[in-house]
Protein backbone atom coordinates (compact mmCIF):
# COMPACT_ATOMS: atom_id res chain seq x y z
CA UNK A 1 0.00 0.00 0.00
CA UNK A 2 1.29 3.23 -0.72
CA UNK A 3 2.63 5.81 1.61
CA UNK A 4 1.83 9.34 1.03
CA UNK A 5 4.17 12.25 2.03
CA UNK A 6 1.60 14.80 3.88
CA UNK A 7 4.04 17.34 4.57
CA UNK A 8 7.45 18.71 4.30
CA UNK A 9 8.82 21.78 6.26
CA UNK A 10 12.21 23.60 6.66
CA UNK A 11 13.74 25.91 9.09
CA UNK A 12 17.03 27.65 10.04
CA UNK A 13 19.83 25.70 11.87
CA UNK A 14 22.28 27.74 12.61
CA UNK A 15 24.87 25.89 15.29
CA UNK A 16 28.03 28.13 16.72
CA UNK A 17 31.40 27.09 16.03
CA UNK A 18 34.46 26.06 18.26
CA UNK A 19 36.74 27.44 16.09
CA UNK A 20 36.27 28.98 11.88
CA UNK A 21 36.63 25.71 9.23
CA UNK A 22 38.86 26.97 6.98
CA UNK A 23 39.77 25.90 3.28
CA UNK A 24 41.35 27.70 0.25
CA UNK A 25 38.20 29.52 -0.64
CA UNK A 26 37.68 30.55 2.54
CA UNK A 27 36.34 30.25 6.27
CA UNK A 28 32.73 29.00 7.34
CA UNK A 29 32.56 30.99 10.82
CA UNK A 30 29.07 29.80 11.98
CA UNK A 31 27.04 26.35 10.49
CA UNK A 32 24.10 27.87 8.41
CA UNK A 33 22.45 25.32 8.04
CA UNK A 34 18.56 24.46 6.94
CA UNK A 35 16.77 21.56 9.20
CA UNK A 36 13.62 19.68 6.90
CA UNK A 37 10.87 17.21 8.82
CA UNK A 38 9.11 15.08 6.39
CA UNK A 39 6.10 13.60 7.57
CA UNK A 40 4.04 10.61 6.63
CA UNK A 41 1.28 8.95 8.47
CA UNK A 42 3.05 6.99 11.88
CA UNK A 43 6.70 8.53 11.29
CA UNK A 44 8.77 11.63 10.23
CA UNK A 45 12.44 11.88 9.45
CA UNK A 46 14.74 14.54 9.11
CA UNK A 47 16.89 15.67 6.89
CA UNK A 48 19.62 18.26 6.60
CA UNK A 49 21.21 20.52 4.68
CA UNK A 50 24.39 21.92 5.04
CA UNK A 51 25.39 24.96 2.01
CA UNK A 52 28.95 26.12 2.20
CA UNK A 53 29.90 29.07 0.38
CA UNK A 54 33.86 28.82 0.43
CA UNK A 55 32.85 25.78 -1.14
CA UNK A 56 30.49 25.91 -3.88
CA UNK A 57 28.92 29.68 -3.17
CA UNK A 58 25.68 27.78 -1.76
CA UNK A 59 23.58 29.57 0.98
CA UNK A 60 21.46 28.94 3.62
CA UNK A 61 18.70 31.52 2.13
CA UNK A 62 19.21 29.05 -1.30
CA UNK A 63 18.29 25.51 0.68
CA UNK A 64 15.25 27.34 2.39
CA UNK A 65 14.35 28.94 -0.79
CA UNK A 66 14.26 25.82 -2.57
CA UNK A 67 12.75 23.39 0.04
CA UNK A 68 10.06 25.94 -0.27
CA UNK A 69 9.45 25.25 -3.92
CA UNK A 70 9.86 21.28 -3.37
CA UNK A 71 7.59 20.81 -1.03
CA UNK A 72 4.04 21.22 -2.25
CA UNK A 73 5.57 18.78 -5.54
CA UNK A 74 5.68 16.08 -3.10
CA UNK A 75 2.83 16.17 -1.16
CA UNK A 76 1.01 12.91 -2.04
CA UNK A 77 3.72 11.52 -3.34
CA UNK A 78 4.35 7.96 -2.13
CA UNK A 79 7.85 7.56 0.21
CA UNK A 80 8.97 4.82 -1.72
CA UNK A 81 8.74 6.04 -5.07
CA UNK A 82 12.37 6.65 -6.00
CA UNK A 83 11.65 7.80 -9.85
CA UNK A 84 8.91 10.01 -8.46
CA UNK A 85 11.12 11.42 -5.99
CA UNK A 86 13.81 11.86 -7.65
CA UNK A 87 12.55 13.32 -10.82
CA UNK A 88 10.19 16.41 -8.24
CA UNK A 89 13.92 16.97 -6.43
CA UNK A 90 15.72 17.55 -9.71
CA UNK A 91 12.83 20.25 -11.18
CA UNK A 92 13.01 22.31 -7.87
CA UNK A 93 16.34 21.81 -6.07
CA UNK A 94 18.81 21.93 -9.07
CA UNK A 95 20.67 25.09 -8.05
CA UNK A 96 20.92 23.96 -4.35
CA UNK A 97 22.09 20.59 -4.35
CA UNK A 98 22.07 20.98 -0.02
CA UNK A 99 18.23 21.23 -0.51
CA UNK A 100 17.95 17.75 -2.22
CA UNK A 101 20.21 16.25 0.07
CA UNK A 102 17.99 17.27 3.33
CA UNK A 103 14.75 16.72 1.37
CA UNK A 104 16.40 13.13 0.54
CA UNK A 105 17.80 12.11 4.03
CA UNK A 106 14.42 13.05 5.14
CA UNK A 107 12.98 10.56 3.09
CA UNK A 108 15.37 8.00 3.51
CA UNK A 109 15.02 8.45 7.37
CA UNK A 110 11.34 8.46 7.19
CA UNK A 111 11.33 5.04 5.10
CA UNK A 112 13.73 3.43 7.27
CA UNK A 113 12.06 4.06 10.70
CA UNK A 114 8.94 3.26 9.12
CA UNK A 115 10.34 0.22 8.83
CA UNK A 116 11.75 0.16 12.19
CA UNK A 117 15.74 -0.67 11.28
CA UNK A 118 18.66 1.50 10.24
CA UNK A 119 19.39 3.08 7.15
CA UNK A 120 22.55 1.33 7.61
CA UNK A 121 20.73 -1.99 7.47
CA UNK A 122 18.59 -1.04 4.54
CA UNK A 123 21.72 -0.42 2.49
CA UNK A 124 23.14 -3.59 3.19
CA UNK A 125 24.54 -3.58 6.58
CA UNK A 126 28.07 -4.38 5.42
CA UNK A 127 29.89 -2.65 9.28
CA UNK A 128 29.19 -1.33 12.43
CA UNK A 129 31.90 1.04 12.77
CA UNK A 130 33.85 3.32 10.79
CA UNK A 131 37.12 5.10 11.28
CA UNK A 132 37.46 8.65 10.66
CA UNK A 133 40.29 11.19 9.98
CA UNK A 134 39.84 14.47 11.13
CA UNK A 135 40.87 18.12 9.58
CA UNK A 136 44.04 20.36 10.31
CA UNK A 137 41.79 23.58 8.93
CA UNK A 138 43.93 26.50 7.16
CA UNK A 139 46.10 28.73 9.48
CA UNK A 140 49.97 29.23 10.53
CA UNK A 141 52.60 26.50 11.22
CA UNK A 142 52.02 27.08 14.92
CA UNK A 143 48.38 25.82 14.36
CA UNK A 144 49.02 23.13 12.71
CA UNK A 145 51.70 21.41 14.90
CA UNK A 146 49.38 22.40 17.72
CA UNK A 147 46.26 20.68 16.22
CA UNK A 148 48.43 17.63 15.22
CA UNK A 149 49.37 16.94 18.87
CA UNK A 150 46.07 17.74 20.06
CA UNK A 151 44.42 15.30 18.03
CA UNK A 152 46.48 12.27 19.05
CA UNK A 153 43.19 10.00 19.29
CA UNK A 154 43.23 10.30 15.26
CA UNK A 155 45.36 8.42 13.46
CA UNK A 156 44.59 9.92 10.19
CA UNK A 157 45.20 13.99 9.79
CA UNK A 158 43.51 15.84 6.93
CA UNK A 159 45.22 19.49 6.28
CA UNK A 160 43.94 22.10 4.28
CA UNK A 161 46.11 23.61 2.04
CA UNK A 162 45.79 26.01 -1.15
CA UNK A 163 44.71 29.59 -1.77
CA UNK A 164 47.70 31.07 -0.17
CA UNK A 165 51.92 30.89 0.18
CA UNK A 166 52.93 27.59 -1.10
CA UNK A 167 56.02 27.23 0.95
CA UNK A 168 53.42 27.96 4.33
CA UNK A 169 51.48 25.06 3.09
CA UNK A 170 54.68 22.85 2.95
CA UNK A 171 55.93 24.19 6.24
CA UNK A 172 52.55 23.32 7.64
CA UNK A 173 52.61 19.69 6.60
CA UNK A 174 55.81 19.31 7.47
CA UNK A 175 55.19 20.16 10.97
CA UNK A 176 52.93 18.13 11.00
CA UNK A 177 54.53 15.17 10.48
CA UNK A 178 57.41 16.05 12.71
CA UNK A 179 54.32 16.66 15.06
CA UNK A 180 52.86 12.92 14.18
CA UNK A 181 55.55 10.81 13.11
CA UNK A 182 53.54 7.64 13.11
CA UNK A 183 50.07 9.35 11.51
CA UNK A 184 48.60 9.44 7.71
CA UNK A 185 48.49 12.00 6.39
CA UNK A 186 46.03 13.74 3.29
CA UNK A 187 46.09 16.90 2.24
CA UNK A 188 43.21 18.86 0.77
CA UNK A 189 43.35 21.80 -1.73
CA UNK A 190 39.56 22.05 -2.65
CA UNK A 191 40.60 23.23 -5.66
CA UNK A 192 42.83 26.03 -4.30
CA UNK A 193 46.78 25.14 -6.59
CA UNK A 194 47.52 25.59 -9.99
CA UNK A 195 49.25 22.59 -11.71
CA UNK A 196 52.71 23.90 -11.15
CA UNK A 197 52.17 25.15 -7.52
CA UNK A 198 50.61 21.69 -7.19
CA UNK A 199 53.98 19.79 -8.57
CA UNK A 200 55.88 22.09 -6.38
CA UNK A 201 54.15 21.87 -2.91
CA UNK A 202 54.23 17.81 -3.47
CA UNK A 203 57.89 18.13 -4.19
CA UNK A 204 58.36 20.07 -0.57
CA UNK A 205 56.55 18.19 1.06
CA UNK A 206 57.85 14.86 0.19
CA UNK A 207 59.59 13.80 3.64
CA UNK A 208 55.79 14.13 4.68
CA UNK A 209 54.91 11.06 3.12
CA UNK A 210 51.66 12.16 2.05
CA UNK A 211 49.01 9.50 0.79
CA UNK A 212 46.42 11.54 -0.76
CA UNK A 213 46.49 14.24 -2.63
CA UNK A 214 42.81 15.87 -3.00
CA UNK A 215 41.59 17.84 -5.45
CA UNK A 216 44.86 19.12 -6.60
CA UNK A 217 43.56 21.96 -9.15
CA UNK A 218 40.14 23.20 -9.86
CA UNK A 219 36.90 21.60 -10.95
CA UNK A 220 36.74 21.36 -14.86
CA UNK A 221 40.13 20.34 -15.99
CA UNK A 222 39.97 16.83 -16.36
CA UNK A 223 43.64 17.02 -18.20
CA UNK A 224 45.16 19.25 -15.03
CA UNK A 225 44.27 16.52 -12.73
CA UNK A 226 45.72 13.90 -14.61
CA UNK A 227 48.76 16.36 -15.24
CA UNK A 228 49.48 16.92 -11.40
CA UNK A 229 48.68 12.55 -11.01
CA UNK A 230 51.42 12.06 -13.40
CA UNK A 231 53.95 14.84 -12.35
CA UNK A 232 53.75 14.14 -8.38
CA UNK A 233 53.37 10.00 -8.38
CA UNK A 234 50.74 10.58 -5.38
CA UNK A 235 47.16 9.07 -5.44
CA UNK A 236 44.63 12.15 -5.92
CA UNK A 237 41.33 12.38 -5.16
CA UNK A 238 38.63 14.33 -6.57
CA UNK A 239 36.11 16.51 -4.63
CA UNK A 240 34.84 19.45 -6.35
CA UNK A 241 35.15 17.33 -9.63
CA UNK A 242 32.67 14.64 -8.92
CA UNK A 243 28.89 15.81 -8.49
CA UNK A 244 27.49 13.06 -10.47
CA UNK A 245 28.43 9.31 -11.22
CA UNK A 246 29.22 10.37 -15.12
CA UNK A 247 32.09 12.11 -13.89
CA UNK A 248 33.44 8.99 -12.18
CA UNK A 249 33.25 7.27 -15.51
CA UNK A 250 34.89 10.26 -16.96
CA UNK A 251 37.95 10.90 -14.46
CA UNK A 252 38.84 7.07 -15.04
CA UNK A 253 38.89 7.43 -18.60
CA UNK A 254 40.72 10.66 -18.51
CA UNK A 255 43.32 9.07 -16.26
CA UNK A 256 42.53 12.00 -13.78
CA UNK A 257 42.02 10.41 -10.31
CA UNK A 258 42.27 7.56 -7.97
CA UNK A 259 40.02 7.83 -5.61
CA UNK A 260 36.23 9.90 -5.56
CA UNK A 261 35.38 11.78 -2.60
CA UNK A 262 31.61 11.32 -2.66
CA UNK A 263 29.59 13.65 -0.35
CA UNK A 264 26.15 14.09 -0.06
CA UNK A 265 25.69 17.48 0.17
CA UNK A 266 26.65 18.16 -3.28
CA UNK A 267 25.05 15.35 -4.90
CA UNK A 268 22.09 14.22 -2.78
CA UNK A 269 21.64 10.78 -1.83
CA UNK A 270 20.61 9.13 -4.98
CA UNK A 271 23.01 10.23 -6.98
CA UNK A 272 25.71 9.75 -3.63
CA UNK A 273 24.73 6.09 -3.99
CA UNK A 274 24.93 5.72 -7.88
CA UNK A 275 28.21 7.46 -7.15
CA UNK A 276 29.49 4.93 -4.96
CA UNK A 277 28.04 2.13 -7.21
CA UNK A 278 30.40 3.44 -10.38
CA UNK A 279 33.67 4.13 -8.51
CA UNK A 280 33.51 0.85 -7.52
CA UNK A 281 32.63 -0.45 -11.39
CA UNK A 282 35.21 1.34 -12.41
CA UNK A 283 37.74 0.51 -9.83
CA UNK A 284 38.57 3.66 -8.31
CA UNK A 285 39.02 4.17 -4.32
CA UNK A 286 36.00 5.28 -2.20
CA UNK A 287 36.42 8.22 0.35
CA UNK A 288 33.35 9.69 1.88
CA UNK A 289 33.06 13.15 3.15
CA UNK A 290 30.96 16.22 4.12
CA UNK A 291 30.72 19.64 4.20
CA UNK A 292 30.58 21.82 8.10
CA UNK A 293 27.61 19.59 9.17
CA UNK A 294 26.21 18.29 12.21
CA UNK A 295 25.81 14.49 13.34
CA UNK A 296 22.72 14.39 11.35
CA UNK A 297 23.70 14.90 7.94
CA UNK A 298 27.03 13.01 9.53
CA UNK A 299 25.20 9.99 10.51
CA UNK A 300 23.53 9.92 7.16
CA UNK A 301 27.07 9.45 5.47
CA UNK A 302 28.22 7.22 7.94
CA UNK A 303 25.16 5.23 7.25
CA UNK A 304 25.76 5.20 3.87
CA UNK A 305 29.56 3.89 3.93
CA UNK A 306 28.85 1.58 6.86
CA UNK A 307 25.26 -0.12 5.17
CA UNK A 308 27.67 0.11 1.91
CA UNK A 309 31.12 -1.25 3.23
CA UNK A 310 34.35 -0.58 1.15
CA UNK A 311 35.62 2.91 2.12
CA UNK A 312 39.51 2.61 2.08
CA UNK A 313 38.91 6.73 3.64
CA UNK A 314 36.42 8.57 5.69
CA UNK A 315 36.05 11.88 6.68
CA UNK A 316 32.94 12.67 8.76
CA UNK A 317 34.80 14.96 11.48
CA UNK A 318 32.86 18.57 11.21
CA UNK A 319 30.19 17.55 14.23
CA UNK A 320 33.76 18.43 15.98
CA UNK A 321 34.06 21.72 15.32
CA UNK A 322 30.84 22.92 16.35
CA UNK A 323 29.80 24.28 20.05
CA UNK A 324 26.80 22.50 20.51
CA UNK A 325 24.83 19.48 19.24
CA UNK A 326 21.33 20.28 18.32
CA UNK A 327 20.80 16.38 17.75
CA UNK A 328 19.82 13.40 20.02
CA UNK A 329 20.32 9.90 19.63
CA UNK A 330 22.34 8.61 16.58
CA UNK A 331 25.78 6.99 16.12
CA UNK A 332 28.49 7.15 18.88
CA UNK A 333 32.02 8.32 18.77
CA UNK A 334 35.39 8.01 20.90
CA UNK A 335 37.83 9.87 19.27
CA UNK A 336 38.46 8.17 15.91
CA UNK A 337 36.10 5.43 15.97
CA UNK A 338 32.41 6.05 15.12
CA UNK A 339 30.12 3.04 16.34
CA UNK A 340 26.72 2.76 14.48
CA UNK A 341 25.10 -0.32 16.78
CA UNK A 342 23.12 2.62 19.29
CA UNK A 343 21.16 3.76 16.10
CA UNK A 344 17.71 2.69 16.72
CA UNK A 345 16.44 3.62 13.52
CA UNK A 346 16.87 5.61 10.20
CA UNK A 347 19.81 7.83 10.80
CA UNK A 348 19.09 7.82 14.38
CA UNK A 349 19.34 11.83 14.96
CA UNK A 350 16.39 13.78 16.34
CA UNK A 351 15.56 17.40 17.74
CA UNK A 352 16.87 17.92 21.47
CA UNK A 353 13.49 18.43 23.33
CA UNK A 354 13.65 21.95 24.77
CA UNK A 355 14.66 21.67 28.55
Amino acid sequence: MPTPILSLTARRLDVPMNKPFGIAGGAQVEAKNVLVELRVRGASGWGEGAPFPAFNGETQEQVLAACAVVAPQLEGVDLDDDDAIRERVRATCGGSPSAACAVETAVFDARARLLGTSIRAMLGGAEDELVTDVTITTGTVEDAAREAGAFAAFGTLKIKVGGGDVDRDVARVLAVRAARPEARILVDANGGLSVDDAVRFAAGAARARIELFEQPVAPGDWAALAEVRSRTGLRVAIDESVTVADDVTEARRRGAADAINLKIMKSGVFEALAIARRARDEGLVRMIGGMVETRLAMGMSANIAAGLGGFTYVDLDTPLFLAVDPFEGGYAQDGERIDLRPIDAGHGARPRRPA
